[in-house]
């Protein structure tokens, strides 16, 4: 991929994490009754990631957009197989948990994301599926999840062993707690997933994983051509077609089966800057289509940058404020 980690990756490595690990009950966690779907839809969910680029508090951004969904950005490994916020923030009693409690009080709800560029991967860290399975339930007891995504990137991704053992423990997580909405996210070429992409789909396919939503990450390419807009949707129409050969989908099944994330503004490439109007091509897609997930990188990114603004809290582009979110609440599903 990058010599340096890309900002939409950047889940901050946490240094001097505690090594303790705690112990597994033999049977696992157990699913906890999750509450009724918030108003709103969860498809057009962007992420904010509290632990960094001077987050904005959520129920600000829900009032100034209609919003009532967020990705909520990282869960990682405490350097054993134990999900914490950033692998070093306990699940519950603290900041985290305070903001998903404000954004359940104003009506909306989130999906929370395991994974990113940086940082120990759960994946990498619980040595089978039935313990990773187990660390992904931690994090859907915590807060009763309705929807859960897997931001399966660097180490994790290139390793064909530790791509089974998500989609296993994803197949577990889905018996475990019926009606769970999940997505898979990865980076992709312009043309739609790589062989590790594809792989990862095949792999999901023969485990009979009912994955609610394949989703790619539709920057930091490396080289594309056209707009963003334009490169987004080859990749779509890309994925789209690897999802429908794996699975043996119809066409408008497998559109409803694929999603994506993409960035606001300025990417890590100097040849990339996705626009509102990219923005616009890919809700008509969407639209179009009735795809699985509309979201992007980040909430934190979407105002213009002031004097010495650094890119994990700005576009690095001229836009108003929640320019990006505002394009994306508009997608119902």
């Amino acid at each position: 991929m990058h010599v340096a980690a890309p900002r939409r990756r950047a889940a901050a490595v946490a240094a001097g994490l505690g090594c303790l690990v705690l112990p597994l009950v033999a049977s696992g966690p157990k699913a906890v009754a999750s509450p009724p779907l918030a108003a709103g839809t969860m498809a057009a969910a962007p992420y904010e990631y509290l632990g960094w680029g001077n987050p904005q508090k959520p129920t600000d951004v829900m009032a100034a957009t209609g919003v009532k969904w967020f990705t909520l950005a990282f869960i990682l490994s405490d350097g054993g197989c134990n999900p914490k916020w950033d692998g070093s923030r306990a699940l519950t009693g603290g900041s985290d948990q305070s903001a998903i409690n404000a954004i359940r009080g104003a009506g909306g709800d989130v999906v929370i994301s395991v994974g990113g560029w940086s940082g120990n991967k759960l994946g990498e860290k619980c040595s089978s599926a039935s313990a990773l399975a187990g660390a992904y339930q931690k994090v859907i007891n915590a807060y009763h999840l309705k929807a859960l995504d897997i931001d399966i990137e660097n180490t994790e991704f290139s390793n064909a062993t530790v791509r089974k053992r998500v989609v296993d423990a994803l197949k577990i997580v889905k018996t475990d707690n019926p009606g769970i909405v999940t997505y898979v996210t990865m980076g992709t070429t312009p043309g739609g997933p790589d062989a590790n992409g594809k792989d990862l789909i095949k792999k999901g396919a023969a485990a009979g994983l009912a994955n609610d939503g394949w989703v790619i990450m539709p920057f930091d390419f490396g080289g594309h051509s056209g707009s963003m807009g334009s490169a987004t949707v080859s990749a779509l129409e890309g994925l789209k077609a690897a999802v429908k050969s794996a699975y043996g989908y119809g066409d408008d099944t497998a559109y409803r089966h694929i999603g994506v994330s993409s960035m606001n503004g300025k990417t890590d490439e100097a040849d990339e800057t996705v626009t509102t109007g990219d923005f616009r091509t890919i809700l008509g897609y969407a639209r179009q289509h009735h795809i699985a997930r509309f979201a992007f990188w980040s909430v934190n990114r979407d105002r213009q940058c002031g004097s010495g603004g650094s890119g994990d809290a700005c576009s690095g582009i001229s836009q108003a404020p929640y320019a990006f979110t505002k394009i994306v609440v508009q997608y119902t599903g």
